[in-house]
């Protein structure tokens, strides 16, 4: 086991290599780019908008919400929270739904939870109103958080895999920076109306979009699963290799494993468990969904202006420095590979909050106290920047990619409950760790993103240039496949 891992973990891998040395041609694992996978990917990724676009709102719409409905700060923060509770709800049965009705009616059954939550919003009258609207929107976000990636991932060839799982971290940043870009602009009840183009996009998208060729197969739905495939790859593209290796997966799987929850707990799955769950644990740890959601919060506390620290963060974040970071992740995913992106994220998200702790420091010393809202600015920018190219969407393309088909369902329910469950834990005592030290807070964030680096760099593998197949063969070890 420690050898095969070690061999997933360092290796590039080059498929088309034989065990003789030869080169092989690998068809329609290799093939082009076709406008139905992009598409598909397209309307996908609407529901990631979607998830951006809320995560953002409860900090910009705050001083709005707060004024026009008479909220106390208690019953803020319960809308502000709320939000990872219903995450979590969604999280726990969507696997189990994603294989029962399929990935495209899942998604299509997110949004029947995140357009009402929406107009909740948008009509509220009350606190009430707000929570179960915001619930409801994080039920829906809980299923796109897995169903996305897992989606985008099995329809698209290994080559383009990378590149095109992580555009739902481009749609996320996106959605993320124009809440903050307009948020300060227009009303919030506007701005809950703005989103639902993406949800409705995606919602009539997907009568239009082919269902994961994978799950088909799994169904032993063949022909379905032949249409899709060569849908996908190109009508001049020929599929049988890849075919032929999906269902030798699905048969070898079906001989040696049981879909069941306690299946995740056989040995063969603990290192996959392992990587899948320690990203999630680190991600939301290392301080992603307090900068989220309470960025008005720490400016305010660096004495600089909400209104113009989130705006100007907006601006800088939309067109300067996130989306750039977040498409250049997208363009590099399948070139440097996954672990070099997110070492150079985690390293990076961790001396960028060492300058915030830093600031803050300063802060508490009464010296240089003028530097502490620019050097907060610089920080929270740079840990924007940083996240966004690796650790905030890679922990969800790797996801996607190293758990076989037999325990997908229950792996990627587990490792996406335990990333919402971590986001309510960090919101939750957010206010209690500012309360208790500015500077020991994003010192602690800065030294989980420290150890995110040491987990990386010791664990997690290298999935760059290999199909699902193969990773999924060498990362669980079955007696017949083992290397």
């Amino acid at each position: 086991m420690a050898a095969s891992t070690r061999s997933l973990l360092l290796e590039d891998g080059n498929p088309n290599v034989n065990d003789n040395g030869d080169c092989n041609e690998e068809r329609s694992h290799d093939s082009s780019i076709t406008p139905i996978l992009v598409l598909s990917t397209f309307i996908a990724v609407c529901g990631s908008f979607c998830y951006g676009f809320a995560v953002g709102y409860s900090s910009t719409a705050e001083s709005g919400i707060r004024k026009d409905l008479g909220l106390s700060v208690s019953e803020y923060s319960v809308f502000g929270s709320i939000l990872t509770i219903g995450g979590m709800i969604g999280a726990i049965p969507s696997g189990k739904i994603a294989d029962f009705i399929g990935r495209k009616r899942t998604m299509w059954l997110s949004e029947i939870f995140c357009i009402p939550g929406w107009l909740l919003i948008a009509f509220a009258k009350d606190a009430w109103w707000l929570d179960i609207g915001r619930l409801l929107i994080g039920v829906g976000v809980g299923l796109i958080t897995y169903v996305v990636p897992v989606y985008i991932a099995e329809i698209t060839p290994k080559n383009h895999r990378g590149g095109f799982t992580s555009a739902q971290q481009l749609m996320i940043s996106l959605g993320f920076a124009l809440v903050y870009f307009i948020g300060n602009i227009i009303s919030w009840r506007a701005l809950s109306l703005i989103v639902l183009i993406s949800c409705i996009l995606q919602l009539v998208g997907l009568f239009f979009i082919p269902e994961s060729p994978r799950w088909l197969a799994k169904l032993d739905r063949e022909k379905e699963f032949e249409t899709t495939l060569q849908w996908l790859r190109g009508m001049n593209v020929d599929i049988s290799q890849e075919a032929n290796d999906i269902r030798d997966t699905i048969d070898n799987i079906s001989q040696h494993s049981r879909a069941k929850f306690l299946s995740l707990f056989q040995r063969k799955y603990a290192y996959p468990i392992i990587v899948g769950g320690g990203l999630m644990v680190l991600q939301q740890f290392g301080g992603t969904s307090a900068v989220s959601y309470y960025s008005s919060s720490i400016y305010v506390k660096a004495n600089f202006s909400t209104i113009i620290g989130t705006t100007t963060a907006g601006i800088m974040q939309m067109i300067f420095l996130q989306i750039p970071a977040s498409i250049a992740g997208v363009l590099l995913l399948d070139i440097s590979g996954r672990r070099r992106l997110l070492l150079v994220s985690a390293i990076g998200t961790c001396l960028s909050l060492v300058l915030v702790g830093l600031s803050f420091l300063l802060q508490e010393l009464h010296y240089l106290k003028e530097l502490t809202p620019i050097l907060t600015f610089i920080g929270l920018l740079g840990y924007g920047v940083t996240f966004a190219i690796g650790m905030s969407g890679i922990p969800w393309v790797i996801m996607s990619e190293i758990f076989p088909l037999d325990v997908k369902a229950s792996a990627g329910s587990l490792v996406t409950l335990v990333n919402w469950s971590g986001s309510w834990i960090v919101t939750y005592s957010f206010n209690f760790m500012m309360e208790w030290s500015s500077t020991g807070t994003f010192f602690f964030f800065a030294t989980i993103c420290g150890v995110t680096a040491l987990f990386i760099w010791k664990l997690v593998p290298e999935t760059k240039g290999r199909t699902l197949e193969e990773i999924q063969a060498t990362i669980t070890h079955f007696p017949s496949e083992a290397c």
